[in-house]
């Protein structure tokens, strides 16, 4: 089981998700014989259908919790902030519990039983993990890492992990330095190998090797490589590392042969089928719901604008294969805001943003008209966030590979928007198609459906707003 976990750095999070879900059963179980301590009639009575509602109770909180983003590998947060994100998240879970006992009364637990498992199954909750943050942080249990490179870009894994949480499934174990590279790693670090690269590693317990070294011609022990893999032992390059590790793909380290190459970039009629169906789906649900907003909004535009100003704007943006569209959003800015025809981004405190504006922009209420371009099929509900062919036409001239983001439909939410603020320069640009290319490259609905849970957390909090 140990060696197991070490293997994949997101299994101990499904592990921890298996048991909360196995824990918040179970409370709904304690909660029913307390709340009918000694009345064995009414414990009969719901015996028959208790775990099926118990395990809708469990997934729903699960939901709640994934909304808040308790399930990122990658979470930056102290103990209190972990604490209040349970802490809305199991209160996102009981509203939607409320929605679904309302709608479907015969699901229900009743109220008594209700309140005794969500007491129950917070602290459950809460103490396994406090558990699961003190084993993870426990070093025999993360994987054993050894780094074929001492060089520039072996040097980027201390570089860009330097926190804690990035280094959470994983300890490095040295660097190897090959050939005359120049060493860019602390001397520390070092480790020299002395016989054959299989028994350092079965020596010292390693379960992945990382290939990184500045220049490979000619100088990479392929054979021992090779013989690694044969004795189960992981073999990666420095791009997949990072690639598993932080949900992105680092640009200084791709070449195209990689993307050529490597897993993903599944653009099947499978998957675009799956796709569509779960953007007109998600749409035609989300208008369901967000109707009466989208009616209080417009109307609000036009008391602070004024009859004849117009309450919505559209404007064009680069869709898929580079196609341009109009998306449709309310108006948040004054109708002269590009009076001189210059593009521009949108900046923090932008004074071209009016009082309506402020808000819906903070609230996100400006991005519902957007449901209409998912249901024409100019945008998804999960994709990278669509551009003015202005600023494309520049990014694409600095930014190696910019147009792979176009390889799939735009999206209201995306990985990128989860992974990183709110995008206003080209730096920024460079640092947000990192997090594009790794949807592009590894989107599926599974994937989709854990981006549209975690937005719930941007949305709440307001992440990224300008």
């Amino acid at each position: 089981m140990l060696q197991r976990l070490r293997q994949q750095p997101i299994r101990w999070l499904t592990l921890l998700a298996s048991l909360e879900v196995v824990a918040l059963v179970l409370s709904v179980k304690c909660a029913l014989h307390l709340r009918y301590l000694g009345d064995a009639a009414s414990l009969a009575d719901n015996a028959p259908t208790l775990w099926p509602r118990a395990l809708l109770f469990a997934l729903t909180l699960l939901a709640g919790m994934g909304a808040l983003g308790l399930y990122q590998p990658h979470l930056r947060e102290s103990w209190f902030g972990l604490f209040a994100r349970q802490l809305v998240g199991f209160l996102l879970g009981i509203v939607g519990l409320l929605i679904l006992y309302f709608a479907f009364p015969d699901i229900a637990i009743g109220r008594g039983v209700f309140g005794l498992a969500i007491g129950i199954g917070f602290a459950a909750v809460q103490g396994l993990r406090l558990l699961f943050a003190r084993l993870v942080d426990i070093e025999s249990l993360k994987r054993r890492v050894l780094v074929v490179g001492a060089g520039h870009q072996a040097a980027l894994i201390p570089q860009r992990m330097r926190r804690r949480t990035d280094r959470r499934g994983f300890h490095i174990l040295g660097f190897v330095r090959m050939g005359e590279e120049e060493v860019c790693v602390p001397g520390e670090r070092l480790v020299a190998i002395e016989g054959s690269l299989r028994a350092y590693a079965e020596q010292w317990q390693v379960n992945e090797i990382v290939v990184g070294p500045d220049d490979r011609r000619g100088g990479l022990p392929m054979e021992e490589l090779l013989d690694c893999k044969q004795a189960g032992i992981m073999v990666s390059n420095l791009a997949s590392f990072f690639e598993r590790e932080l949900g992105m793909v680092k640009l200084s380290l791709v070449e195209p042969s990689w993307l050529v190459f490597s897993h993903g970039f599944d653009v099947s009629p499978l998957r675009q089928a799956v796709k569509r169906v779960f953007d007109v789906s998600v749409a035609l649900v989300v208008l369901l719901f967000a109707w009466p907003f989208m009616a209080a909004v417009a109307l609000a535009i036009r008391l602070e604008s004024g009859a004849g100003q117009p309450i919505l704007y559209r404007q064009e943006r680069v869709g898929e294969h580079g196609d341009v569209f109009d998306l449709v959003k309310f108006r948040s800015m004054r109708t002269d805001a590009e009076r001189d025809g210059v593009a521009r981004w949108a900046a923090r405190d932008d004074d071209r943003v009016t009082r309506v504006g402020r808000v819906i922009r903070r609230t996100r209420l400006d991005e519902l008209p957007q449901l209409w371009n998912i249901l024409r099929g100019d945008m998804s509900v999960v994709g990278p966030r669509p551009e003015r062919p202005q600023f494309v036409a520049e990014l694409a001239q600095k930014i190696r590979y910019y147009q792979l983001r176009h390889g799939v439909k735009p999206g209201l939410a995306g990985w990128a928007q989860l992974r990183y603020p709110y995008g206003a320069s080209a730096e920024d640009a460079v640092e947000k198609l990192k997090y594009d290319l790794f949807y592009v490259k590894n989107h599926n609905l599974l994937f989709d459906l854990m981006i549209l849970v975690q937005t719930v957390e941007v949305v709440l909090f307001g992440r990224g707003v300008r």
